[in-house]
């Protein structure tokens, strides 16, 4: 095979992807990428043992969690890049060896090959890609478990970039991160052991997403319930894409006065919910819907579009030449936005001077979506929640958070919201919402139908929703409340979610459209034993077992 990728919902048959990825990723930066991981192990058996020494490295936690970032479904297809950051990880992971070395520190002889393996071409990087990959791990058991624990310090890391970039940061959960890289190198690691890593990992989860809701809130202020505008103005435009705030504000500033309008697309709708960016008159709204239907929502758009984070499809050649991407998002022959020097904001000026040469986007709906019921929102509703509780007008919550997908299977999404009595709410966050957050449900005595909390990071708040609820009502388990899991899931950010609810103790989560490819039958076994685990059927039964 030219490849293995198995990381996200949409792995060929269900089981991986091996000649180019459903992702549009080739075989060739697949390779290289697993490689990249492989150098990001063996910087990490250093700087776990640098730790222990107390000694700390910034650049290697940040080169980490960028390096993490980058290797997530539908971030960065550029094979240069990785080659780049192969290269600079390998020089990286020997400057630290001397200095644990100049340190008197004890690092061993018998080291992991990532931990010493040297090179430095292209050719050199892919053959050592045949030997690195997934498939190394031979037991199926300790392989899946290995896989899952990376993949949930990859949505980790993702979460703990953008709370970094608005200056904070977690040394505790950059230690978590390489202590897991480098226990996946250790072959006298048993199943048991693993586990208990990946439980660990769920702990961390939940740190860092309170990091970034904490970085969120007071940089730009509670989310506040909020109708967003999905129709258009008459003026040329920016699309921004994604998860990342500070390049949202930093956008907004500089294409203030400039007869530029700015949209949010995708996982950036939350955007419209902050009262940081409500001040600008140019920020009009939300254009369109979850990232996979971008190849012609970006078309129909007509000006450029900022990708600041994953979910990119790889463009088409009619609208390329409008894309342009930041950060660790990157594509061959697309225009990239660097960042700032010496800690000065990012340059737009690229992208506003293309959008002014660009025709106004053309409307592909009209009206108003409502969204904004983070946990600070939510709380502030509480006696009103739990008077409709009380009183039976909401006999249950559905967490229909996660994300959304290209597969047929999941208007399933849509027909069960549509389908779920009128006495249920559903409680979101993250693109899954895309399926179901521009239908009429109505409300409940005034309380939406649908509560979108935000982006995929903002599952958080549901967890904190819920667990204030268990304390209103007096409960011992967070699973006696009437609250029932439904979740779809895509990439690795949603794998880190799910082991934050895990870890929070929150049982019966029934995970779709298909359960990961990546879960050994005995590691979902364990899953399905220990926590509930289940997977989904059809609307109307599952509704039946639901609600009983």
């Amino acid at each position: 095979m030219s490849m293995f990728c198995y990381q996200c919902q949409e792995a060929s048959k269900g089981t991986g992807c091996t000649l180019r990825g459903v992702c549009g990723k080739r075989d060739d930066v697949a390779k290289l990428q697993d490689v990249l991981i492989y150098v990001l192990k063996g910087i990490s058996i250093y700087t776990t043992k640098a730790r222990e020494a107390g000694i700390v490295n910034e650049e290697a936690d940040r080169f980490i969690m960028e390096g993490l970032f980058s290797t997530i479904t539908n971030v960065n297809f550029d094979k240069n890049y990785f080659v780049e950051k192969i290269k600079q990880g390998l020089i990286l992971r020997d400057q630290i060896k001397e200095r644990l070395l100049k340190e008197g520190v004890e690092i061993g002889n018998n080291l992991h090959d990532s931990a010493v393996w040297t090179a430095d071409s292209v050719d050199e990087f892919e053959k050592k890609a045949e030997k690195v990959g997934i498939l190394a791990t031979e037991n199926e058991d300790i392989r899946s478990l290995r896989e899952l624990l990376t993949y949930g310090v990859k949505g980790m890391a993702a979460y703990a970039e953008h709370a970094y970039v608005l200056g904070y940061k977690d040394e505790n959960i950059f230690a978590f991160m390489q202590k897991a890289l480098a226990a996946t190198t250790d072959d006298n690691l048993t199943a048991d052991d693993l586990v208990a890593l990946v439980m660990e990992c769920g702990k961390f989860g939940v740190d860092v997403m309170a990091l970034l809701d904490k970085a969120n809130t007071s940089t730009y202020g509670n989310p506040e319930i909020t109708k967003v505008n999905i129709g258009v103005r008459n003026n040329p435009g920016i699309l921004i894409s994604g998860h990342d705030l500070k390049d949202m504000e930093e956008l907004l500033k500089q294409t203030e006065g400039t007869g530029v309008d700015v949209y949010t697309h995708g996982e950036m709708l939350p955007a419209n919910y902050y009262p940081a960016f409500k001040k600008y008159s140019h920020f009009v709204g939300n254009y369109g819907n979850a990232w996979w239907q971008q190849d012609r929502e970006f078309e129909s758009f007509n000006g450029p579009i900022l990708m600041t984070t994953n979910c990119l499809v790889p463009p088409k050649d009619t609208y390329k030449d409008r894309v342009y991407t930041t950060g660790v998002v990157g594509f061959e022959g697309v225009k990239h936005i660097p960042a700032g020097k010496d800690g000065k904001p990012k340059d737009f000026t690229p992208i506003i001077e293309h959008a002014k040469k660009c025709k106004p986007p053309v409307e592909i709906e009209k009206g108003e979506i409502i969204g904004g019921f983070a946990h600070n929102q939510v709380l502030s509703l509480a006696d009103k929640v739990v008077e409709a509780v009380k009183t039976g007008a909401i006999k249950r919550f559905f967490v229909m958070a996660g994300c959304d997908g290209r597969m047929k299977s999941r208007e399933y999404y849509t027909e069960f919201a549509k389908q779920l009595p009128r006495d249920t709410v559903i409680l979101t966050a993250g693109c899954a919402k895309y399926r179901y957050n521009k239908l009429d449900l109505g409300d409940i005595g005034g309380i939406p139908r649908v509560l979108d909390a935000g982006q995929c990071n903002d599952s958080y708040s549901l967890a904190v929703i819920a667990l204030k609820l268990k304390e209103i009502f007096g409960l011992n388990d967070i699973n006696e409340l009437p609250i029932s899991y439904n979740i779809a899931w895509y990439e690795q950010k949603a794998v880190i979610v799910l082991l934050a609810l895990l870890y929070l103790g929150v049982k019966n989560i029934h995970l779709g459209p298909t359960l990961p490819a990546f879960l050994s039958p005995n590691v979902a076994r364990v899953l399905v034993d220990k926590f509930g685990i289940g997977g989904i059927t059809n609307v109307e039964d599952d509704i039946k077992m639901f609600m009983a």
